[in-house]
């Protein structure tokens, strides 16, 4: 769950640091205070666009920070992308007068791709035009996916499909212009037969390449050893007798002063170290013999395979490599010369998909009778008595998503026959329904955290009520957050935040604060009488908090 977000020069909102509780939290204020500016603001820490006009006026850079306990669904990501965490993560966006754009998980840099399947992880966000996207029938078949939990077919579905038409365009290439493949077949065999005759390990250019140095240097290498090997100790002169010698020296100076041992240990530390270099050393000598016969043989080798890396254009180091791509290719060709092969694995990819997409149908349908028997009994309780909401299922043209084309379907008040949504209902059925799927799907949720962002828009009395109370018995099961302008919602919240905004200096700034009892009392009396609060309506709030 989301437990604090810091915010600093983003858009109105100089600073604010909010800490956050479990259950249903509300957050109201007037028209323009910047509630919905905390929504874009946690928005971008879980990967949405940003630009310049994201900062304050004046401001350098934007900064966002979100601090989350890791569900369980994650930790196995934030393992695999080394992103190490213990109890907490913290997500943070930065965001310069330039547009550019830095993110970090837990002070490591990210990429916005990685923010975004992280906060999949974290926060489903029901913004106020949701509503809006109901219509669409893409949204409508998400929507029934997400409530019957059937994500993990459809990518199974997906994958069927992707793999089908693989073939299939393989297939009709190969049927389209068979001349030019056998072309492009005999090129890559006489290419990958030129590669063959080299016989390139995978890692042959580095050792061969690593003993000829060695070789080729040889004598330097014999010289350069005996010469160090002289001046370490040969002599009276040499570094180890001189090391030696002060080591004594030292020895017997410690009898008089023990501050010395310091000196002592460095100097013997050192003698021990020369001791062991000259032991290598002499080692190195014994060991190291020329061997013009085998500098020949490598020569021979390295040009071989230089001419061969510069006929195909490439570099040595990428040979081995680039006879691996060409095998695969012509592995590729191979198969797809054979027609018949290829026919028989469509045919048996296209059965793969439809079983698969079968199996998707079946339990979608299964989810289109639950999910519209608990909207049409949500409906009774937001001002639809006698309304009815199912979910029609077509045959569709083999696609990703499975075969299915989805509609759903209303009937607004008793008595009448269910119609596309698009075509009946009005700006406010629609923002009810609307947040009657959103709720119901958020109870089968697996992110721990939900934010409503004025979905309550398009309502108001008894609906308003309802609905708060929908949200508080959501918060039992998530951590739920609204953005509400209703006061009958707001008072059925756990937590209340009250956003406001002051001029000053011809300068806009926001603020957030945590109310306590009384003054959520003014705050829900604000938001039921408008300007002028009277004891009436204070009242009323005391009624409503159930104070």
């Amino acid at each position: 769950m989301l437990r604090a977000l810091h915010i600093r020069d983003f858009v109105i909102v100089s600073e604010a640091d909010i800490t956050f509780d479990s259950g249903f939290t509300v957050f109201s204020g007037e028209t323009g205070a910047g509630k919905s500016i905390l929504i874009d603001a946690l928005a971008l820490t879980l990967g949405e666009r940003a630009d310049s006009s994201v900062l304050r006026e004046g401001a350098t850079r934007a900064e966002i920070s979100a601090v989350f306990e890791i569900p369980d669904s994650l930790t196995h990501w934030l393992t695999e992308h080394d992103l190490n965490a213990d109890q907490e993560l913290v997500l943070r966006r930065v965001i310069d007068s330039q547009g550019r754009s830095r993110a970090y998980v837990n002070g490591s840099v990210v990429t916005i791709t990685q923010l975004r399947e992280i906060g999949e992880h974290l926060i489903d966000i029901h913004g106020q035009h949701a509503h809006q996207s109901l219509l669409r029938a893409d949204n409508q078949r998400e929507l029934l996916d997400a409530h019957g939990n059937l994500q993990p077919l459809r990518q199974t579905t997906s994958a069927a499909f992707k793999a089908w038409r693989a073939i299939e365009k393989q297939l009709s290439l190969s049927e389209q212009d068979a001349s030019l493949l056998a072309q492009a077949r005999e090129r890559l065999e006489w290419q990958t037969n030129e590669l063959a005759r080299l016989s390139l390990g995978p890692t042959e250019w580095a050792e061969v390449s690593s003993e000829h140095t060695r070789l080729a240097n040889g004598q330097a290498l014999l010289d350069g050893a005996a010469q160090t090997l002289a001046s370490l100790d040969e002599n009276d002169t040499s570094v180890h007798h001189q090391l030696g010698a002060a080591v004594h020296r030292i020895s017997q100076l410690l009898r008089h002063d023990p501050s010395l041992q310091t000196v002592h240990d460095s100097l013997d530390s050192a003698r021990i170290a020369v001791s062991e270099a000259v032991s290598d050393l002499n080692d190195y000598v014994s060991r190291a013999e020329l061997d013009p016969a085998r500098l020949a043989v490598l020569d021979n080798r390295l040009r071989a395979i230089f001419e061969l890396a510069r006929k195909f254009k490439t570099e040595p180091t990428d040979l081995y490599q680039f006879e691996q791509t060409l095998k695969a290719e012509l592995s590729a060709l191979q198969t797809a010369s054979d027609i018949d092969a290829l026919r028989a694995q469509s045919l048996a990819r296209r059965t793969e998909y439809e079983t698969t997409a079968k199996v998707l149908s079946a339990a979608r349908a299964k989810a289109a009778t639950d999910l519209g028997k608990q909207v049409s009994q949500a409906m009774q309780t937001l001002a639809m008595e006698g309304g009815q909401f199912t979910i029609a299922m077509h045959a569709g043209a083999p696609a990703s998503h499975g075969q299915d084309q989805i509609e759903f379907l209303v009937a607004g008040h008793g008595g009448t026959t269910p119609r596309p949504l698009a075509k009946v209902a009005s700006g406010g059925e629609l923002a009810r329904i609307s947040l009657a799927l959103s709720v119901i799907a958020s109870r089968a949720a697996r992110v721990p955290t939900l934010i409503f962002d004025e979905v309550d828009s398009g309502i108001g009395g008894a609906v308003a009520e309802v609905v708060g109370n929908l949200l508080r018995e959501l918060g039992e099961r998530h951590q739920v957050l609204c953005v509400t302008h209703l006061p009958q919602v707001a008072a059925r919240g756990q937590h209340h935040f009250q956003v406001s905004k002051q001029s000053s200096k011809g300068k806009t700034q926001s603020s957030i604060a945590l109310l306590q009892a009384p003054e959520r009392i003014e705050e829900v009396a604000r938001m039921l009488g408008g300007i002028k609060i009277t004891s009436t309506t204070r009242e009323h709030a005391k009624e409503l908090l159930q104070i």
